[in-house]
């Protein structure tokens, strides 16, 4: 009896056991599956980008190829010159390097037609500087010499005229004295400013400031002149003044004189003759911040552009002033380029660069966020007045 209890206990024991053998596997994988369901996904790759310094001497060469093919490839505007590197990425691959240049830019005197070198150009005065950002994909590979401009996108805009009044108030003085003495000298009517277009300095026998500026009729008495000074932006100009103020030791000379735009005379007494009268132009206002361009001919058939250039307006040119308040804390030349929006990025063909049959081609990201730049950027401004530096 207790050997047939013994044999019985083992067949037990071994039937369990067979039993177990069978379940455990189902329920490790079980185990697993619900361990791995819930399991943090893995970090992703570090970027493969690598953050170079923007004072760094070839990311500077770069920077200046860069900007020439820009400029190259424009069919109208001003050529751009290069104020700093703003931000710099270097992609590393088997072909070469792809660099996604941030540059800040300044416009310069010379037509792009002109073909000129930007290093050749030089930039405007402040009080008529157009500045801006570029963004651009550039490819380089040494070995084979290569330099391509993949694609590229800039943003400018002209100085503000607020800044300008700001850091130096004694354009706005000269407009002031020079206006005062136009109204004294022409009591029939009254002119207030509306803006100052365009401004200089000099020294003569002592500072000397020169400007252009705007006026419209006033409603105000001679009594009121201090509240007429400077009317909203959306007032009807009807003329164009050229004014100058002269300090020196012992005293200071103030001229002035205007131009009517047409039907928009003085009242008799004044000392505008006809001559002076002409259509509504404006003189003095910068081509290039002008929408339309009339194509010029003889140009032969263009290629297909790799970018773009947006004029926006001066900030002080919002019909709100609230608005215009907060343009400037906002970004002054936001500019976007994404030749992909793939986070895993998109393939560019570039074998028409090689010699030979060969398939090459490389690999383009989405161009990166400024936020994450190098500790050494942005590089130091050949120009670094705050007006034309973005921020």
């Amino acid at each position: 009896v207790s050997f047939l209890t013994d044999f019985f206990f083992l067949q037990k024991y071994s039937f369990l056991l067979f039993l177990m053998g069978l379940l455990l596997p189902l329920v490790l994988c079980t185990l697993a599956a619900c361990c791995s369901a819930r399991s943090v996904p893995p970090r992703p790759p570090p970027s493969i980008m690598l953050s170079r310094g923007c004072n760094d001497s070839d990311v500077l060469t770069v920077a200046g190829f860069a900007l020439q093919d820009i400029n190259r490839d424009r069919k109208d505007g001003y050529v751009l010159s290069l104020n700093r590197v703003r931000d710099v990425r270097e992609h590393r691959q088997v072909l070469g390097s792809v660099f996604y240049l941030t540059l800040d830019v300044l416009e310069t005197g010379c037509h792009v037609l002109t073909r000129k070198a930007w290093k050749d150009c030089g930039v405007r005065y402040i009080h008529r500087s157009v500045y801006g950002q570029c963004k651009a994909i550039y490819y380089v590979n040494r070995p084979e010499r290569i330099l391509y401009l993949s694609a590229y996108n800039c943003t400018l805009r002209p100085v503000s005229r607020r800044g300008i009044h700001t850091m130096y108030p004694e354009y706005l003085e000269a407009a002031l004295e020079s206006l005062a003495k136009y109204n004294s000298e022409n009591p029939s009517k009254k002119y207030s400013l509306v803006q100052v277009t365009q401004a200089s300095r000099q020294w003569v026998v002592g500072p000397a400031y020169f400007v252009e500026y705007l006026i419209k009729e006033s409603p105000c008495t001679k009594s009121q002149a201090s509240n007429c000074a400077l009317q909203p932006l959306d007032s009807e100009p009807v003329g164009l003044c050229t004014g100058s103020m002269t300090q020196t030791p012992m005293e200071k000379f103030v001229s002035v004189s205007c131009n009517f735009f047409e039907q928009q005379g003085p009242a008799s007494g004044g000392e505008v003759n006809a001559a002076n009268q002409g259509p509504a132009h404006l003189p003095g206002v910068e081509e290039s911040q002008q929408k339309v361009v009339a194509p010029t001919p003889g140009l032969p058939p263009k290629a297909v552009p790799k970018g773009s250039v947006q004029h926006l307006p001066d900030l002080d040119d919002e019909k709100n002033p609230e608005d215009a308040e907060e343009n400037y804390h906002a970004e002054p030349c936001p500019v976007k380029l994404d030749l992909t929006t793939n986070p895993q990025g998109e393939t560019l063909d570039v074998s028409f660069l090689f010699i030979g049959p060969a398939e090459q081609k490389l690999l383009v990201l989405p161009f990166p966020e400024d936020e994450q730049h190098s500790a050494e950027c942005p590089g130091p401004a050949q120009q670094n007045n705050p007006l034309i530096l973005p921020p």
